[in-house]
């Protein structure tokens, strides 16, 4: 099996990976601004909290504890993170090789399978956000919250898997 950045140049990708940082990083300072106005009582995370909300009551609730303004924020938010998972994505997979790439053999061979673990995070951040959109936009099915909520999960995994085995890879001192 290959990684799925395989295909980027090994003279390209450090600096693919600085570029990449940078624009994840704004990104991810405009979405936290984003939340801001979405954080309460009944949505102490703020998009997180509908992300993870579960059940159709639960995002009902959470709907109605934002008011217009918020659900605004909370449209634009889902609207900017499609380009923040290709970005989140790509970086941290590329991470992944790089450092699956210092140390080679079974290191290697695992990082193969988390960068592609890592890009299906990104997959289901989508679906995540497609089944949010339905909801916030009053076009849900029953199951949006929960497929919200298991897609959350599962890339709240992937992730934090890609991201400590490229920790990990960049402390760890090849021999």
């Amino acid at each position: 099996m290959s990684h799925p950045l395989d295909f980027i140049p090994a003279s390209f990708r450090e600096k693919a990976f600085w570029t990449l940082l940078i624009l994840t990083l704004i990104l991810l300072t405009l979405i936290q601004l984003l939340n801001i106005p979405l954080q309460n009582p009944v949505s102490p995370m703020g998009i997180v909290s509908f992300e993870l909300a579960g059940t159709p009551e639960k995002a009902d609730a959470i709907l109605q504890s934002w008011d217009a303004r918020a659900q605004l924020f909370a449209a634009f938010s889902l609207g900017l993170d499609y380009l923040f998972l290709f970005a989140y994505g790509l970086i941290i997979s590329l991470g992944v090789l790089m450092v699956a790439e210092k140390h080679g053999g079974r290191f290697s061979e695992i990082g193969k399978t988390i960068g592609w673990g890592v890009l299906l995070a990104s997959l289901l951040d989508a679906i995540e956000n497609l089944a949010l959109w339905r909801l916030l936009s009053g076009w849900a099915q029953p199951h949006c919250a929960g497929t919200a909520a298991i897609s959350a999960i599962i890339k709240f995994g992937l992730l934090l898997l890609g991201m400590g085995f490229a920790f990990i890879g960049w402390v760890w001192k090849k021999k």
